[in-house]
């Protein structure tokens, strides 16, 4: 902990993974991510700090995509200051009439998405970092934050609250407009259609299954908690309906 500590992991990055950053920042298999996220949520370190370093360490694509990611995150706390709101609250009209699972059965998923016992690997093993080190390579919260709100149908905000009580740098702006991203109901959402086939995540991302040996271990295979082909047909069906309803209300 500290400054000093700070600096030393900002100094390793810019020597070391930056370099590369922009080919391998979404494999969570390699050491290849600046590892800062807690000290910028905390403000051990200043983004002015941390983009001087990268900007007198590297040059081209990966200096670029490294500084677009910091500014993301300046983005999301901008949002939050002007709209105190985006906090918990969808800014897309038709995440207001998305119909999400809730009941004995949802919390049950949920349980199950929380432990890491879904049954797909990658999902699991980002859960199971997420307990183990209160942290989680963005790639895989990506996938994790997907899984939860399209294959099971659960509120975001159930997914976003977690990750909070859980992670080191469990930053509001970033942590719930993240969430919100995934889920399509936010500023600047991905896509409503875009939903993550987490075996794919896993064959593209972690292709040597170095990542889900970490944190899996010799845990014994599950059988997937749901097929995820039925429930990104479901979820579908459901942002249409979402956004039918949105347009008649308006």
């Amino acid at each position: 902990a500290g400054s000093e500590a700070a600096r030393a992991r900002l100094r390793a990055f810019c020597d070391g993974p930056l370099a590369a950053y922009h080919r391998e920042r979404d494999r969570p298999d390699l050491p290849s991510t600046s590892r800062l996220s807690a000290d910028l949520h905390l403000g051990v370190l200043h983004p002015r700090t941390v983009l001087a370093e990268a900007q007198a360490a590297a040059r081209g694509p990966a200096l670029e995509r490294f500084v677009a990611e910091l500014a993301w995150r300046e983005f999301y706390a901008d949002v939050l200051w002007h709209r105190p709101e985006a906090a918990w609250s969808p800014l897309v009209l038709a995440g207001r009439f998305l119909r999400v699972e809730r009941g004995p059965a949802a919390e049950a998923r949920f349980a199950a998405w929380a432990r890491g016992e879904t049954g797909y690997p990658l999902v699991d093993a980002g859960m199971r970092q997420l307990l183990e080190e209160g942290w989680m390579h963005n790639r895989v919260r990506m996938v994790c934050a997907s899984f939860l709100v399209k294959d099971l149908h659960l509120d975001w905000r159930l997914g976003a609250r977690w990750f909070l009580w859980h992670l080191v740098d469990g930053d509001l702006a970033s942590n719930n407009q993240g969430w919100q991203w995934v889920a399509g109901v936010g500023t600047d959402a991905a896509p409503y259609y875009r939903v993550f086939n987490p075996d794919r995540q896993a064959e593209r991302f972690d292709p040597e299954g170095t990542y889900r040996r970490r944190y899996m271990g010799s845990a014994p295979a599950r059988p997937p908690l749901v097929d995820h082909g039925v429930e990104r047909a479901d979820a579908l069906a459901r942002w249409d309906a979402a956004q039918a309803a949105a347009r008649a209300g308006q």
